[in-house]
């Protein structure tokens, strides 16, 4: 275990057990960033595990990072997780908006391990907030 990560080695390339997915995905960069932040969204702002979908696959046959369903079971955040060496631009926000025309999340999340922008869609305007809201508090 590093970090809180359960990594182990096959054929030589590290694996980390994803416990939203229930399996052992391939350890990248990016995959390593989506795993740290699911862990602060769980322990730090109480968001259940069980509400959290991994690779969500989308209408249009693309996938979602992250997914994170309400009580309602009706989706209210969706996060896009880049690289840390992948700076989140305009482009970036772009791209989760783009999957977001089929979501029609409230929330949308984008985080590279060094960065997190969290921005409140609404009306087809957006705002961005300083901090991701707590479970309970806005869904």
């Amino acid at each position: 275990m590093i970090g809180g990560l359960l990594i182990e080695q096959h054929h030589g390339k590290d694996y980390v057990l994803c416990p939203f997915r229930r399996k052992w995905v391939r350890l990248t960069p990016e995959e390593e960033v989506r795993q740290r932040f699911l862990q602060v969204l769980v322990t730090q702002y109480g968001y259940p595990a069980s509400r959290v979908a991994v690779e969500a696959i989308l209408s249009s046959g693309q996938r979602a990072d992250a997914v994170v369903y309400s009580k309602q079971l009706l989706p209210v955040i969706l996060i896009e997780f880049k690289a840390p060496s992948v700076p989140l631009t305009g482009r970036t926000l772009d791209q989760a908006a783009v999957y977001n025309r089929m979501l029609r999340v409230p929330l949308l999340v984008l985080h590279n391990g060094v960065q997190t922008v969290v921005a409140r869609v609404k009306d087809k305007e957006i705002e961005f907030l300083t901090d991701l809201p707590v479970y309970g508090n806005d869904n």
